[in-house]
C-alpha cells in the first residue's frame, strides 16, 4: 500500500505539473496566433486543467473501471465548485470579481451542465447518444461565447505588460507543438500510475472503486484548477480564476464525459455510492451560482460557506459508508 500510495502522489503531481507546462506552452502558442484573453481563460486553461481527468478517466473506462471515471467527474466538480473555489477565494486579496456580463451568463451554464450528468445517468447507463448530446452542450455553449464579437477585444500578449518578453518566433512555435505533443503521451502514462493506485486502494481499503473515485482520484485531480487559481487570485485576476474554474467542470462535464461515453459506453450496476454525491453537487451548483450572481463578486464569508458544502458532504460519505 505504501508503494501504491508513492505512485499515486507521484502521478498527480506529475499530472499537475505537465498541466501547468501545457497552460505555459499553450500561452506562448496564443501569442504567437494572436489569440484573445478569453480564450486563454476560458478554454486554454479550462482545458488544461481538465487534461489529467480525461486521460484518467478514458484510461479507465478502456479497463473497464467506468465507476472510476464516473467518480471523477462528479466528485471533480464538487470539488472544484466548493473546496477549490473556497481556497482561491481565501488566497485572494480581495473578494473574487463577478462583475460581467460573460461571467454571469456563463454561470447559469456552469450550473445546468454541472447537474446534466446527474440526469442522464438516472437509469445508471451513459450510452453513445448520450455522449454525443454532452458533446453537443458544450458546442451550444462555446457557440454562445463566441457570438458577440465585444468578448474577444483584449488580445492576450504579456509582451503588452513586460517590453522584455521577445515575440514569440516561428521556430519556437513548432517546438511549443512537439513539446505539447511529449506532454500528453507523458500524460498518458501518469494516468496509468494513478489507475494503478486506485486499484490498490479499493483493494486495501475495502470500498468500491466509484468511491475511490469520487473522493480520492477527483480530489487529486483538482490540483492544477487549484494552482491555477491561488496564483491569479494573488494577482487579483478575478475573471481568470472564475473562467478556470467555470471552464473545468464545463469541460468536464461534457467534453471529458461525452469522449468517454463515445469510445467507452459504460453502466453502473451500483448507484446508490454516487447517491451523496449527486445531491450535494446539486447543493454546491445552487450555491455557486447564487455566490456568482448575488453582489456580483464572491466573497470570503460565501467561500466559508462553500467549504461547508464540501465538508459535509466528505462526514456524510465517510460515515454512511
Amino acid at each position: 500500500m505504501v508503494l501504491e500510495i508513492a505512485i499515486f502522489l507521484v502521478s498527480i503531481f506529475a499530472l499537475s505539473w505537465l498541466s501547468s507546462s501545457f497552460v505555459k506552452t499553450m500561452v506562448e502558442i496564443a501569442r504567437y496566433l494572436h489569440w484573445r484573453e478569453f480564450i486563454v481563460a476560458f478554454f486554454v486553461m479550462g482545458f488544461a486543467a481538465s487534461l489529467p481527468n480525461l486521460f484518467v478517466d478514458l484510461n479507465a473506462a478502456f479497463q473497464h473501471l467506468a465507476p472510476l471515471a464516473f467518480g471523477d467527474i462528479i466528485g471533480g466538480n464538487l470539488v472544484d465548485l466548493t473546496l477549490i473555489m473556497a481556497i482561491v477565494v481565501f488566497f485572494s486579496k480581495d473578494t473574487v470579481s463577478t462583475d460581467s456580463k460573460m461571467v454571469q451568463g456563463s454561470s447559469i451554464f456552469t450550473f445546468l451542465i454541472a447537474v446534466l450528468p446527474i440526469f442522464l445517468i438516472w437509469d445508471g447507463k451513459v450510452t453513445q447518444k448520450e455522449g454525443a448530446i454532452l458533446i453537443f452542450a458544450f458546442l451550444i455553449y462555446a457557440f454562445w461565447l463566441f457570438s458577440k464579437d465585444g468578448r474577444f477585444k483584449k488580445v492576450y500578449s504579456k509582451a503588452k505588460k513586460q517590453s522584455n518578453i521577445p515575440v514569440v518566433k516561428k521556430w519556437v512555435f513548432i517546438k511549443n507543438i512537439i513539446k505539447i505533443i511529449l506532454i500528453i503521451v507523458v500524460l498518458l502514462a501518469a494516468s496509468q500510475g494513478i489507475i494503478m493506485a486506485a486499484k490498490s486502494f479499493q483493494a486495501g481499503l475495502g470500498v468500491s472503486m466509484s468511491l475511490v473515485g469520487v473522493l480520492i482520484v477527483a480530489l487529486g485531480n483538482c490540483f492544477p484548477e487549484m494552482y491555477f487559481g491561488i496564483v491569479s487570485g494573488r494577482k487579483g485576476e478575478g475573471w481568470m480564476i472564475v473562467g478556470d474554474m467555470m471552464g473545468s467542470v464545463i469541460v468536464c462535464a461534457t467534453l471529458v464525459l461525452g469522449t468517454v461515453a463515445l469510445v467507452a459506453p459504460f453502466q453502473i450496476t451500483d448507484m446508490s455510492v454516487f447517491l451523496t454525491a449527486r445531491i450535494f453537487t446539486v447543493v454546491a451548483a445552487i450555491f455557486f451560482l447564487i455566490a456568482i450572481r448575488t453582489g456580483k463578486r464572491i466573497t470570503k464569508q460565501e467561500a466559508v460557506l462553500l467549504l461547508f458544502i464540501y465538508v459535509a458532504f466528505l462526514l456524510t460519505e465517510i460515515f454512511i459508508k
